[in-house]
């Protein structure tokens, strides 16, 4: 249920623009990020600025608003406790940590989403939401502004490996997608009170991408590629304004905008190649089309690759081709304009984080601690490999074990890098 407390009376809905250097969504909301100027190579005792052991473990992408880091985790042998924690960017300090009874108990384990949705935040603070079905929006200091529970609310979740989609975010709202073979939905809440502003019924699946959000003739619309259908939704009302079908093996990797209307989709054979066929006609370029004096659209498909795949990290974007990395450590450098793949190439480890480009360069955060520093370009050139640490695990594609180079943010000058028991800033 909905527990509105007394700060929440107090809170403006409207939140200030950030600043260029936040992160205050999953992936960003834009991932190329051309004026920054990271270091180029790093080891454990060389252009690291701080490390912060967490508390629990966890999965989600950090989420940096001024000076606050915000990351959450779970903790207990059956995931009995959902974590919310600040750290200063400045000195790695911790700021505070807010503990909340999980409202779905399962084991704790490498196999088992581990607050894998990523939150959102703004000026006004942080809104997180678990796998559990617990949500929590907190001010900056971390005091609770209002809680609440979708499970309670529209059923119980589904699904061998529970949730992992992120939380989206617009001024005003909050989006949740929540595909699982129970009741599945994406809904829009209120963030000044965690009221439900809409909800819109999914046809159950199973996946674990996250909801974007993307313009379309310069208007905001939330767009979802899921485990059978890439779909678009009116963020302000929830209608369903398009969909795609011709699409399979897209249940991990979320869509990632790109120029003119047109966005990256990223789809995998699968663990045991179950997805094969679908996923070959699934790595494309769509562009949605407005349909003239009509409130409608119909889409395209600008080019499809059938040969590249994306397993774990979504597709990048970067200036004149796109980058796709799988479970095996290789990557696809394609044309941006025909789709045609420039080259395919190994890499020192498979990752599931999705690749960074920033100046002349493509930043692969490998899965066991190693990144790969290539050279954007038409030739597969990889000018430095950084060991963050020694792998404890067994570095094989698709091993789950040991620790994990989850997600990363890109800095002015460096990275904040997010393994499940650790949060490392890379660069001075």
């Amino acid at each position: 249920m909905f527990k509105p407390t007394v700060l929440a009376l107090l809170v403006v809905a409207a939140s200030a623009s950030v600043a260029m250097a936040d992160w205050p969504t999953f992936l960003g909301g834009d991932t190329q990020v051309s004026e920054f100027n990271p270091p180029i190579e790093w080891t454990p005792e060389s252009n690291i600025t701080w490390t912060a052991d967490l508390t629990g473990h966890g999965q989600s992408s950090p989420i940096v608003i001024g000076d606050n880091v915000y990351i959450t985790a779970v903790d207990g042998p059956m995931k009995e406790s959902n974590l919310v924690m600040c750290y200063s960017l400045g000195d790695g300090s911790k700021k505070w940590e807010k503990s909340f009874p999980s409202s779905l108990q399962v084991k704790n384990d490498v196999y088992t989403s581990r607050a894998a949705p990523s939150p959102v935040a703004d000026a006004d603070g942080v809104y997180v939401f678990f796998e559990s079905g617990d949500m929590v929006a907190l001010s900056p200091g971390g005091d609770v502004r209002w809680e609440r529970n979708l499970i309670d609310d529209y059923g119980k979740y589904e699904g061998r490996f529970g949730l992992g989609g992120s939380v989206a975010q617009d001024d005003k709202h909050l989006f949740v997608l929540a595909d699982n073979d129970g009741p599945a939905y994406l809904a829009a809440f209120e963030k000044a009170t965690g009221k439900t502003a809409w909800k819109t019924d999914r046809s159950p699946r199973i996946s674990w991408s996250s909801p974007m959000m993307i313009a379309i003739d310069g208007k905001p619309q939330v767009v979802v590629s899921s485990a059978g259908s890439v779909d678009g939704y009116d963020p302000a009302s929830g209608a369903l304004l398009w969909t795609f079908d011709e699409v399979g093996g897209n249940t991990v990797a979320s869509p990632i905008a790109a120029q003119n209307n047109s966005f990256l989709i990223g789809a995998s054979p699968g663990r045991n190649g179950e997805e094969s066929e679908g996923a070959k006609q699934s790595n494309l370029l769509m562009k949605v089309n407005a349909i003239d004096g009509e409130n409608k659209y119909s889409t395209e498909v600008v080019w499809r690759n059938t040969s590249a795949t994306s397993s774990f990290g979504s597709p990048l974007v970067y200036r004149e081709y796109a980058y796709y990395t799988n479970r095996a450590g290789v990557v696809y450098c394609l044309d941006m304009a025909t789709g045609e793949t420039v080259y395919t190439g190994r890499l020192p480890e498979s990752n599931w984080a999705t690749p960074v480009g920033i100046g002349e360069h493509v930043f692969v955060f490998g899965k066991d601690g190693t990144t790969a520093v290539l050279a954007n370009g038409p030739e597969l050139d990889i000018v430095a490999e950084n060991r963050l640490w020694t792998s404890t695990g067994e570095a094989q594609p698709g091993n789950f074990g040991g620790e994990i180079q989850y997600a990363v943010v890109p800095l002015a000058n460096g990275f904040l890098v997010r393994t499940g028991s650790k949060l490392v800033r890379i660069g001075q």
